[in-house]
């Protein structure tokens, strides 16, 4: 295998990578708040660029269905049922707003997203935050819709009054999903494409009326096949939500083997719709078969990473949720979906494996770096993965070894050489720093980042 970095493509410039303190961060505080936070967003950590803040559709209804408090989210509005009315109380949700705070401080975030997964649920037609009680039926009325966007609105401007420097704001979550129905597990809420549109129009109309700097991003589909497509059509066809809506963010989830899923996307959304920076804004392993203590998570984050951004021509790569709790399943194993897991509390907390798949591109792959086509493809099995980038010092390449040992031979006038490598016993260990080589081994079910100058 040969990398030829004169002969490849320059592609898209990434924007970076981030996660979501959506459902934890308002119970991580103190000295858990402090590491945690470096281990995200310092320098000596992933270096994150990208914060996904929820903004939440309550949890003082009364007769919220989500049992789970980890899956709902406190709202700075509060909603009176006897006197049918509400006020905003923007101390509310403390610990969260508390720990962005503590993750902006770092000084490596440029990307502030807030998003939802329901409207307050005073909006909807429920009165939960949970869905409706029909799959595939939308919780907020049309009349409502209007309300929606003040109230999003007002919380953001409240946020950005105070100090906040909110770049994006996101309303709908994943809206082709059944969400609500019998069971409930999470906040969340269907809209139809027309739904979902409408939506998003009002939302422009507010932020164009009301002279915020912030854009929309979103809608954030649940995977690149479905309506991703038709989400991507009926919102560029609009000239008032295009005036606002600068990012095409979607999620990647259901196509973790598929290669043909990322190039068959880039090919008939990204490329159609050059009106938009499109983002991969949320993904975990799903359904999650990879415990914590599993190097196997840590090769699918990565080589998932490497395809989204090089076959499905994502600007940016976010990962979902940076800490889930811990789920101890039968065999007495962790099977967190997060890049760490948690006790509730946060007495305790470990990193995952996948934190250093993810690592092997946000540590050495910075911001402003340019994907790369050295019209490399992997074979059926998938089993090995190279993904190449010029970056702003020079060039860098991810390599992704689910199989037995390889070697790859790399050219392109480089000077110097690092050689970063993990796999299930150790990571992130430097095992060449020096002179350029020509080639480098790949030993077997491992990741290697190699950084070139």
């Amino acid at each position: 295998m040969k990398i030829d970095f004169n002969k490849a493509e320059k592609m898209q410039k990434l924007k970076g990578w981030g996660t979501s303190s959506c459902w934890w961060s308002q119970y991580c505080t103190g000295a858990a708040a402090d590491e945690i936070s470096e281990l995200l967003y310092g320098k000596d950590g992933l270096n994150l660029n990208i914060y996904r803040y929820n903004m939440g559709g309550g949890t003082d209804s009364g007769n919220c269905r989500v049992l789970n408090p980890w899956r709902r989210t406190e709202s700075m509005y509060v909603f009176d049922r006897e006197k049918e009315e509400g006020f905003y109380d923007f101390s509310l949700d403390k610990n969260a707003v508390d720990f962005m705070q503590k993750c902006l401080d770092k000084g490596s975030i440029d990307t502030l997203i807030l998003f939802a997964n329901s409207p307050h649920y005073s909006l909807t037609s429920t009165g939960q935050a949970s869905g409706s009680l029909l799959y595939h039926t939308c919780n907020l009325p049309y009349s409502n819709y209007r309300k929606f966007a003040d109230n999003f609105l007002t919380v953001t401007q409240a946020l950005i009054d105070r100090g906040f420097p909110v770049k994006y704001i996101s309303p709908i979550n994943e809206p082709q999903w059944k969400w609500g129905g019998s069971y409930v597990w999470q906040e969340g809420c269907h809209y139809e494409p027309e739904e979902m549109a409408a939506v998003y129009h009002i939302f422009a109309e507010e932020i164009i009326k009301r002279g915020m700097n912030v854009k929309l991003y979103g809608p954030e589909s649940g995977e690149m096949k479905g309506l991703t497509g038709e989400y991507a059509e009926i919102l560029s066809k609009d000239e008032t939500v295009m005036k606002v809506l600068e990012v095409f963010a979607y999620h990647s989830y259901h196509s973790d083997d598929s290669v043909a899923d990322r190039i068959e996307f880039k090919e008939k959304t990204v490329k159609r719709y050059p009106c938009f920076r499109f983002d991969m804004s949320e993904w975990c392993e799903l359904p999650n078969k990879s415990h914590t203590k599993d190097f196997k998570g840590a090769l699918i984050t990565a080589r998932v990473m490497g395809q989204d951004l090089i076959y499905g021509g994502a600007e940016s790569w976010t990962s979902w949720v940076a800490v889930n709790q811990f789920s101890i399943k039968e065999d007495g194993s962790d099977y967190s979906d997060g890049l760490m897991s948690a006790s509730d509390n946060f007495e305790k907390y470990s990193l995952a494996m996948r934190y250093y798949g993810f690592a092997h591109f946000s540590k050495y792959v910075p911001k402003g770096s340019v994907c790369l086509d050295i019209e490399f493809m992997p074979d059926e099995k998938n089993e090995f993965n190279v993904f190449a980038f010029e970056t702003p010092e020079g060039a860098a390449a991810v390599i992704v070894n689910e199989g037995g040992k390889r070697k790859i031979n790399i050219e392109g006038g480089f000077e110097k050489m690092t050689v970063i490598a993990s796999n299930g016993k150790e990571q992130l260990k430097t095992v060449y720093d020096g002179e350029f080589l020509n080639e480098v081994e790949i030993e077997k079910e491992s990741i290697v980042t190699v950084i070139l100058k």
